[in-house]
């Protein structure tokens, strides 16, 4: 433990609450691009803002359901690493840990992540365009994009497009997270999209110390208490076996 600060252990050790933040870079470590990687072979002609709007579902719904399709295929082969565990193992030595994430991949969940607020949705999770209501299970047939069985719309992904609100409850209990918490945790996120990129700042506000962990510079870095320069599968295992101790 000799390469962690001393004062962010200590500070972990008296917390009452912990929050995590994370994005994209947590699951680029398990192989899934990024938003705008993503972007290779047939899509490479468009991009992201193309596809993921209601403008664009409106005038090409086939073209969209069937790019979320193919990122919800790419995500399925992927695998959580040892920074997905490591938050999950966090979540069961500290009963005040929250995780709030930014991605949509479900990675944190397939590593035993019981309690995860999903800022921008789910690619596992489909609604109805028209109606909001959920649908069962991702259809795997039948016509492109599928019907709701509640009203006859069209099926899109649970996932928050560009110039959607975030869904209320989990930005209300990310907020709360943020504000309670003595140790907020910023992992592989830019900093850059909002509200997200809020939090950290609100958390350090209320009092709480500010780490980031990312092995590149964000503009989160300057705000960060402590920051720990390397990727989440390198640096929470070493805080996970710290708080195991």
């Amino acid at each position: 433990m000799s390469d962690l600060p001393p004062d962010l252990l200590a500070r972990l050790r008296a917390a009452r609450q912990v929050t995590a933040l994370t994005g994209a870079g947590v699951s680029a470590e398990s192989g899934v691009p990024t938003f705008r990687d993503a972007q290779t072979g047939l899509w490479a002609q468009y991009q992201p803002e193309d596809l993921a709007t209601t403008s664009a579902f409106r005038r090409d719904p086939e073209l969209v359901w069937n790019w979320y399709a193919w990122r919800r295929d790419l995500v399925r082969r992927a695998e959580p690493n040892p920074g997905h565990r490591a938050l999950a193992q966090l979540e069961k030595a500290l009963p005040g840990f929250t995780l709030i994430t930014q991605n949509v991949d479900g990675l944190h969940q397939r590593a035993g992540s019981r309690t995860v607020i999903e800022l921008h949705g789910s690619l596992e999770r489909v609604k109805c365009f028209d109606c909001g209501a959920p649908a069962p299970a991702w259809p795997e047939a039948g016509p492109v994009p599928p019907r709701c069985g509640r009203c006859g719309g069209r099926l899109r992904p649970d996932v928050v497009w560009f110039g959607e609100a975030l869904p209320p409850a989990a930005l209300s209990a990310a907020w709360a997270a943020a504000q309670h918490c003595q140790v907020f945790l910023c992992i592989g996120t830019s900093g850059l999209v909002e509200p997200a990129a809020s939090l950290p700042g609100e958390a350090r506000r209320h009092g709480a110390a500010l780490v980031e962990i990312n092995p590149q510079p964000t503009p989160l870095s300057a705000l960060a208490d402590f920051v720990l320069r390397a990727p989440a599968g390198a640096a929470l295992p070493k805080l996970t076996a710290f708080l195991a101790e």
